[in-house]
């Protein structure tokens, strides 16, 4: 069975204990924070401060999805905040020394490590850190905005990612434009985690929805 990771940036902040305690209830393994600096992606969303509180009100895993220009200068203060995975873009780094620097950085100070990649960016670049990371997410929109379609091309990324996996324990994530259908597919193709925002948290049934995507 998958994990189900809602976007909290689909819940309503006003009401957002509520939000977390109902999604844990309906079976949510994790939640999903997306971190958009409007340099990186064209928008800008939440930092470290708002993960705190909920790291204060919910002891679901905390996956942070650092959408951000440069992932170094602010990975310690989402570490303290509360985050159990950090992920950042393999785009967001000009070389290989600074993606090793930024893994080791992380593990060594004890939180999980995952590399994203947009749809544009093939599999092959990531292949050479799966031995050093936790996680691999798919991007199957391009990141920055929510309720965008799925694109297809992530079931191909996940297949080669499932075939790459052998003896590594690296899981495979995918985000975007996902609901029951396109979730099956890429449950189907090997995923392991689903990240999903508006089909759970605007649900008139998040118990279905994200039963569903089991």
């Amino acid at each position: 069975m998958v994990k189900v990771a809602p976007s909290v940036l689909s819940a309503n902040f006003a009401d957002l204990k509520s939000d977390l305690d109902s999604i844990r209830t309906y079976g949510a393994d994790w939640i999903h924070y997306d971190v958009m600096d409007g340099h990186f992606v064209p928008n800008i969303s939440f930092g470290y401060s708002i993960l705190k509180d909920i790291a204060k009100v919910t002891d679901l895993y905390l996956d942070v999805h650092l959408m951000i220009s440069d992932p170094m200068k602010y990975v310690d203060e989402f570490i303290k905040a509360g985050a159990s995975l950090i992920t950042f873009h393999l785009e967001a780094l000009s070389d290989e020394k600074a993606v090793r620097e930024l893994i080791k950085h992380i593990h060594n100070q004890g939180a999980d490590v995952g590399i994203s990649i947009k749809p544009a960016t093939p599999t092959q670049l990531v292949e050479k850190y799966l031995d050093d990371i936790d996680l691999v997410l798919v991007m199957s929109v391009e990141p920055g905005f929510g309720g965008q379609a799925f694109q297809t091309s992530a079931i191909d990324k996940i297949k080669a990612l499932y075939q790459l996996r052998g003896h590594r324990h690296f899981v495979i994530e995918v985000d975007g434009g996902i609901n029951a259908e396109t979730g099956a597919l890429c449950k189907e193709a090997g995923v392991d985690v689903l990240v999903a925002g508006s089909y759970v948290f605007q649900s008139p049934d998040r118990q279905k929805a994200i039963d569903l995507l089991k």
